[in-house]
């Protein structure tokens, strides 16, 4: 049985024990996304295919003295196209988003490789103050999502968690209060993703909302205002009503409580790293490290 994970090392030490990923990097033409690219080449987590204008990336590798495959592409459109074509032919097991708007990136992979009703993305942050990972869903790819979108997006989710060692994930589904409002309609979507949990329409998770941030993540913030909860306090997953408030809520924790982040698309036939352009290496690592761990302890269970 694998091992429990508990912090964003978990998944950098795990990954270094398999046996390294062939990875497309989808447009890498840009110095930031080659550095990532070379740096986790080196700690054994990958095997970098370089897919992007040959041009821009030689000159790059020749200095940073690399000599990774590249497979030449002149847009970040046709670079997006050649890695969902190196995917469906089983010649790698991860894509890496490089120098591309992430519409750019998605496209071909909604067209060709999604498995699941929904794709969605999937926050792990590690913070000082609270005692596990926490999970964010999702703050990167469905802007508006309905309910149905939001049990789609929550189950992606608890399905990932599952496979890092916690049979039965805690999820909160936020709003800005903790009571059901017909006026906020986050608040019914949160009252029913609790209802549809207990009736098995939501799988292997305890799910409870509406909750606030607050009484998500602290068990005594619950107990002042009377909220009886199995989530509070020991949440899991973090259900963001909306893109907006779940990429706020993410990059106040990066910026204003120092969490450390790692990312993962899921619901394609093959993990997807989706940093940010100004992602620093770490991020970039972190998220390598937890899509191969994903991707391994999945490959373990079929």
């Amino acid at each position: 049985m694998p091992n429990d994970i508990r912090q964003l090392d978990d998944f950098i030490r795990e990954a270094k024990q398999i046996d390294p990923a062939p990875t497309a990097v989808v447009d890498a033409s840009e110095r930031h996304v080659l550095e990532a690219a070379i740096s986790a080449a080196r700690e054994g987590l990958i095997e970098p295919l370089l897919i992007g204008q040959r041009s821009i990336i030689e000159p790059m590798c020749e200095e940073l003295g690399c000599d990774h495959p590249i497979l030449d592409a002149h847009s970040p459109e046709e670079a997006a196209e050649a890695g969902v074509e190196e995917a469906k032919a089983g010649r790698v097991k991860l894509l890496m988003k490089g120098h591309l708007h992430t519409a750019e990136f998605l496209h071909p992979i909604i067209k060709e490789l999604r498995t699941s009703e929904r794709i969605s993305h999937v926050f792990a942050a590690e913070l000082d103050r609270y005692p596990k990972l926490l999970y964010i869903t999702d703050a990167a790819i469905n802007i508006t999502p309905d309910l149905a979108t939001k049990a789609q997006i929550l189950q992606n989710a608890v399905d990932l968690v599952r496979l890092f060692g916690t049979d039965r994930p805690k999820a909160a589904a936020l709003s800005a209060i903790e009571v059901v409002n017909p006026a906020v309609t986050s608040t019914i979507d949160a009252a029913c993703l609790a209802k549809m949990s207990e009736r098995g329409q939501i799988r292997n998770a305890i799910v409870d909302g509406p909750l606030a941030f607050d009484n998500a993540i602290s068990s005594e913030s619950a107990s002042i205002k009377g909220i009886e909860s199995p989530v509070a306090g020991d949440v899991d997953i973090l259900l963001a009503p909306d893109l907006v408030s779940g990429n706020i809520l993410y990059k106040d924790l990066e910026y204003l409580a120092g969490a450390r982040f790692a990312g993962i698309v899921l619901g394609a036939t093959i993990p997807i790293v989706l940093t940010s352009r100004s992602d620093p290496e770490a991020v970039r690592l972190a998220s390598l490290s937890l899509a191969r761990v994903a991707h391994h302890r999945r490959d373990l269970q079929a």
